[in-house]
């Protein structure tokens, strides 16, 4: 079960004086899942209004209703982990979105498994939380117990050109568990729980 107030922390680290992303790239999908387009970009040179319309789409994902809209998973353990997107996912984060290469292995895998009948975006982010102590008396106190270093992603039907509608799904990688990384979970979201987007959501997991 995801803990709300950890999400609730995550996402007061998403505004333009305390933002915790250093990265953002994407890709523009036609209905059939190709790319019309992508691009890659330090999050520190976008503009102002670009920045906030960044931030809003990316806070979707651990803003989103807890344990309805937004669940945690577990990765396959063993050899079964290799047929899940883990090493992929792992692998971009490390490389803090820097790998067009593995950026596009991981446009075309969503492509191949996410099923709509409308342009849409994919929109990856690279964020880094320095997590802040609290003492037992649950007040915050100077210093860090970790770097939470991790991947959202948001896919979204496009309303304009390249223009990002309300996103559908998504998701937080590594899980944010007990305020740690947990990199044997990942949290996903569908806006509609009642209508998941299974077929992607089984590639990612590996099932």
């Amino acid at each position: 079960m995801i803990n709300r107030e950890d999400m609730l922390e995550l996402t007061r680290r998403m505004n333009p004086s305390r933002n915790c992303f250093v990265r953002v790239a994407g890709a523009y999908m036609d209905e059939e899942g190709f790319d019309n387009g992508t691009f890659n970009i330090h999050f520190g040179k976008l503009s102002q209004s670009e920045t906030k319309r960044n931030l809003e789409l990316a806070k979707t994902i651990p803003f989103a209703k807890t344990n309805e809209q937004l669940k945690e998973y577990e990765f396959p353990k063993g050899a079964e982990r290799q047929k899940s997107m883990w090493s992929l996912l792992s692998a971009l984060k490390k490389a803090e979105l820097k790998d067009d290469a593995l950026l596009s292995i991981f446009y075309e895998v969503i492509g191949e498994n996410y099923k709509t009948d409308k342009e849409y975006s994919i929109f990856v982010f690279c964020g880094s939380y320095d997590v802040s102590v609290k003492g037992t008396d649950n007040e915050w106190m100077e210093g860090s117990e970790e770097v939470y270093d991790f991947l959202i992603c948001a896919v979204s039907p496009l309303e304009g050109e390249y223009e990002p509608g309300k996103t559908e799904f998504g998701f937080l990688f590594p899980a944010f568990i007990d305020r740690s990384s947990d990199d044997n979970h990942i949290d996903i979201y569908n806006i509609d729980p009642d209508n998941v987007q299974i077929g992607v959501m089984d590639k990612i997991l590996g099932k």
